[in-house]
């Protein structure tokens, strides 16, 4: 089960803040395997002013169409399939809502099956759910 942020500026509109949102659901099914009900996503808009990044770093020319995708999601996947993961959810999020390759950054934070419970106090990925 992942959890994602989804950060960007404020004044979007709603459709196009809908847009990202289904399109990193479609590559976590698609990449990640995940089931397409396994979906939980915090959207954050920020003030210009709170949303802080480097234009430039790495040699990747940012603009205020920049997006922070962070994942948390159990640690079992291998480099290939993380590799695969950053290539799909960008091109979903060029081709909807038309975001630019620049203009996506993604964070993984992996943890183990034991860190998650569903709901009721109970760790559901772990086999003794108790």
């Amino acid at each position: 089960m992942p959890l994602v942020r989804i950060s960007l500026i404020k004044g979007k509109p709603r459709d196009h803040v809908r847009a990202i949102s289904n399109s990193v659901h479609e590559a976590l099914v698609e990449a990640f395997k995940v089931p397409a009900d396994d979906r939980f996503q915090l959207i954050e808009q920020r003030d210009r002013d709170d949303f802080i990044y480097d234009p430039g770093y790495l040699g990747v020319e940012r603009s205020d169409d920049l997006v922070f995708i962070h994942i948390t999601a159990s640690d079992w996947r291998d480099l290939p399939t993380k590799k695969a993961f950053y290539k799909t959810l960008v091109a979903k999020l060029v081709e909807s809502p038309g975001l630019r390759l620049e203009d996506v950054m993604i964070a993984l934070a992996p943890n183990r099956r034991e860190d998650w419970s569903f709901g009721r106090g109970i760790a559901q990925y772990v086999e003794d759910a108790g």
